[in-house]
């Protein structure tokens, strides 16, 4: 019995900034509904794992004793945007080490209008390596994810002779997803020249609706090994049959792509791939990072669903959607479901989950068996995790 089964999700609806509850109470309610769906008791948690980046030390502590004060181990993880995901990578973790055997990954956002900035002005930040790239490539200044992934995408389109319509019809593709997502942020169909005539928002091709909002929310998931499921008659886990994590080479300073952890994102995917004993090819569902939707165009080639430049092709055989090789973003993804940074990990796992139970409504994918989650921070770490029914 070497497979982790994530026993019960939950997670709340997204939300812009200032029209959210307490982040203590979004994730209390996530951790409420991650508990009845596993159908267990709360005193059979043994770890919980708590995700977010905007908020003092010890809020998972804070949060959790809305659910229960039960003298637990919480552990307080910070890892940029992979948040979500290196939550549930610990617990998995303490859960194949034998040494507990039910855990709780939970994570929550409160953020702030804008795009992301740092909080720190007074010391070194752990952006010097990744600008020192951008500067190189006389990539223009603005906050860091804003130039990060916009160098990537314009570095993607000169090395490749393509036009940022690319990006354009993602950004169509993951809003057609959210229209059937009851908590996605946004619900409303939109067009290639939608995405086009927006407002641009960095390097006079990128614009408003190819990067995602900054968003409020909270998700939580149980993990359980397959002994305590049996044990407990938990009926409807799902396994995590692969799972890895990679951070930064030397390589990653090459070129703007790199930068931005498609080297990471290949690395920890071969890893994972080979933990699971498949191969993209077998994968059914995905929700990988699509921050910016020129990360997702990159995410494609570097978790292996096609060849390097091969993206294109991908999205234009309609391989990226329902009907295609894979279905990538049924949730409307990261572009359209939201991004608050703790629980985007964690309600990827919750998506993922309800697809291969067969719950996830008019968005279903028909007949999944294997899902793959994709989640990056800069930084940096990415995290692949393996899915299957």
């Amino acid at each position: 019995m070497n497979n982790v089964i994530v026993a019960g999700v939950g997670m709340t609806k997204f939300c812009k900034p200032g029209q959210q509850e307490p982040y203590r109470v979004m994730a209390a309610n996530a951790i409420k509904d991650a508990i009845t769906d596993a159908g267990i008791n709360v005193s059979q948690i043994e770890q919980g794992f708590a995700s977010y980046i905007y908020g003092d030390s010890t809020c998972g502590q804070h949060a959790f004793y809305d659910v229960a004060q039960s003298g637990i181990p919480i552990i307080n993880v910070n890892n940029n945007c992979s948040s979500g995901s290196t939550a549930l990578y610990l617990a998995r973790q303490a859960i194949l080490s034998g040494e507990i055997e039910c855990a709780v990954a939970f994570g929550f956002e409160e953020m702030q209008p804008g795009a992301l900035g740092t909080h720190w002005d007074d010391r070194e930040s752990p952006f010097e390596r990744v600008n020192k790239v951008y500067d190189q490539f006389d990539i223009p200044n603005a906050p860091i994810a804003l130039r990060a992934f916009g160098a990537a995408g314009r570095y993607y389109m000169e090395k490749y002779n393509v036009s940022r319509d690319i990006f354009a019809q993602v950004a169509v593709k993951s809003r057609s997803h959210a229209v059937n997502n009851p908590l996605s942020l946004f619900t409303k169909p939109i067009s290639v020249e939608d995405v086009l005539n927006d407002k641009v928002i960095f390097d006079n091709y990128m614009t408003r609706t190819m990067a995602c909002p900054p968003t409020c929310g909270a998700a939580a998931a149980i993990l359980c090994s397959e002994r305590f499921a049996q044990k407990h008659n938990i009926k409807n886990g799902v396994k995590i049959l692969g799972q890895a994590m990679a951070t930064d080479t030397q390589a990653s300073w090459q070129d703007p792509i790199l930068s931005v952890g498609a080297g990471m994102t290949a690395n920890a995917a071969e890893k994972a791939f080979n933990i699971a004993g498949i191969s993209p090819q077998d994968i059914d569902v995905i929700e990988l990072h699509d921050c910016f939707t020129t990360n997702e165009v990159i995410s494609y080639e570097a978790l292996g669903l096609c060849g390097e430049g091969e993206a294109i092709k991908l999205i234009s055989d309609n391989d990226h959607t329902y009907g295609g090789k894979f279905v990538i973003g049924p949730s409307g993804g990261l572009m359209s479901k939201g991004h608050p940074i703790g629980a985007t990990g964690i309600a990827q796992c919750a998506e993922l989950t309800w697809h291969l139970r067969g719950q996830a409504g008019k968005r279903q994918v028909a007949g999944a068996k294997l899902a793959l989650q994709h989640n990056v921070g800069l930084g940096g770490a990415v995290v692949v995790t393996i899915y299957g029914k």
